[in-house]
């Protein structure tokens, strides 16, 4: 079994209990897990050595909600919505429309591409959804794509209601046909729950017949205003929901008295103009927070971890270590994973150096390249940013 050190780390993140962060810290990979953590002078001896340094070292990003399945864009919507105007093309169903038309290894390579973004600026596990496809054919291939990437494939017909359709009707074929087809390609079965895509009674239908079909629940909720989608989230034990913009005092203590995770997603307030969630209340309720890019050509077109982290710290009342906290350990509660989001011996080796001295560099130095390396299990995957 071969070992790689990374010596002379000038702040280590580790999310130990006893020691969340060290200083002047070194830290041992062995069979591509993390073996051994502690201060440099009592580093081991191993096969290969990594040097940090004096960089920062951190866990690998987990963004736990993206699109990144999808052809075409949206750039004319993202210039009216920045003048001021009331935009009345096609929104999502534009998407749609060009998803349809791509064809499968199009969409690969628009994905792979996106993924690459995803990675240079240090995401090493990733969420992706279906849903640009509202039929079932469309709706599958976006979900074996998304396979290719990644293990968390998310089954998200109920997205929006297709045009020529009535929601009712549309939610027996996401429940029926779709999901015959759609659910051996995917992990987790999500819905928007909001005005103008599906009520709190059709979403419930989703949920409990993705979690028949063996998917885990999560949401989008409370995005665009208040509204039931929290609770139903709450009563059914999701693993998350997503974007809880608008809450009510019962909806933050039901995420609390839960453990619900609330996904935050801070690249669609910049992008849209909406009010940024108040990460700061559901902190100080002592709920579970995530944040999460939300790639997608709509709202939140950024592939960037690190620029969701600035927007937290700037916007949403979080510090930066619990931003960080939020784009790490916070996406793998939203995951349910154990294995990434942290660097504590047994964790996946999943890694960052940056090229800053500390994770508070990724809030103060926004949209500037600091992941000068990313370290990956299983294949310990090392590349240098340029």
């Amino acid at each position: 079994m071969s070992s790689t050190a990374i010596a002379n780390i000038g702040e280590l993140v580790t999310w130990a209990d006893d020691e969340p962060v060290r200083r002047d810290a070194g830290l041992v990979i062995e069979d591509g897990r993390v073996a051994w953590v502690g201060s440099s002078r009592d580093l081991p001896a191993s096969d290969d050595v990594v040097d940090a340094a004096g960089g920062a070292v951190i866990p690998g990003l987990v963004d736990s909600h993206t699109h990144l399945v999808f052809a075409g864009d949206r750039a004319d919507e993202f210039v009216a919505r920045m003048a001021g105007r009331r935009y009345t093309a096609g929104g999502i169903r534009t998407t749609v429309a060009a998803t349809r038309a791509a064809g499968i290894d199009a969409l690969r390579g628009l994905a792979a591409a996106r993924m690459a973004e995803l990675r240079a600026q240090g995401t090493t596990t990733v969420e992706i959804k279906s849903g640009y496809g509202l039929d079932v054919e469309t709706e599958k291939q976006l979900l074996i794509v998304a396979g290719e990437i990644t293990s968390e494939t998310t089954f998200l017909g109920a997205h929006v209601v297709p045009d020529g359709m009535s929601a009712d009707s549309y939610v027996e074929l996401v429940t029926g046909d779709m999901l015959t087809a759609c659910a051996p390609l995917a992990t987790w079965i999500d819905v928007f729950c909001e005005t103008g895509a599906f009520d709190v009674d059709q979403a419930r239908t989703v949920l409990l017949a993705g979690r028949a079909a063996g998917l885990r629940p999560r949401m989008h909720a409370n995005q665009l205003g208040p509204g039931p989608g929290v609770q139903l989230g709450c009563e059914l034990g999701v693993a998350a929901v997503d974007h809880c913009t608008y809450l009510s005092d019962a909806d933050v203590s039901a995420l609390s008295d839960t453990g619900v995770v609330a996904g935050l997603l801070p690249g669609v307030e910049f992008s849209t103009r909406h009010p940024y969630p108040d990460a700061r209340r559901l902190l100080d309720a002592g709920v579970r927070v995530a944040i999460a890019t939300d790639c997608n050509p709509g709202t939140s077109f950024t592939s960037s971890m690190p620029f969701c982290i600035a927007l937290a710290v700037r916007e949403m009342g979080m510090t930066p270590i619990e931003a960080l906290f939020a784009a790490t350990q916070g996406g793998a509660w939203s995951l349910q994973r154990e294995d990434v989001g942290h660097l504590r011996p047994g964790a996946k080796a999943d890694l960052l150096i940056l090229d800053a001295p500390s994770h508070v560099h990724l809030a103060y130095r926004p949209g500037v390249p600091l992941v000068r390396r990313v370290i990956e299990h299983p294949l310990l995957r090392s590349c240098e940013s340029v």
